[in-house]
């Protein structure tokens, strides 16, 4: 598999970001909290989804027989 120099790049920030808190979980999110906070504008949004009703047969129809 090739290397993608963007993803790469990716890679290498967050290892660092990670490494300035010791890889703990907790004080990177609160560091990315607080970034986000700084920025007032949310990095990740989860707007709600247009709900969309699905309707499906579950009985087998053969092709040509309606």
């Amino acid at each position: 598999m090739n290397n993608d120099p963007i993803v790469e790049e990716i890679r290498k920030i967050r290892q660092r970001h990670s490494e300035k808190f010791n890889f703990d979980l907790r004080l990177i999110f609160e560091d990315l909290k607080s970034r986000q906070n700084e920025m007032r504008t949310k990095i990740v949004s989860f707007s709600p989804k247009p709900y969309i009703k699905m309707q499906h047969s579950l009985s087998y129809q053969p092709h040509g027989h309606l």
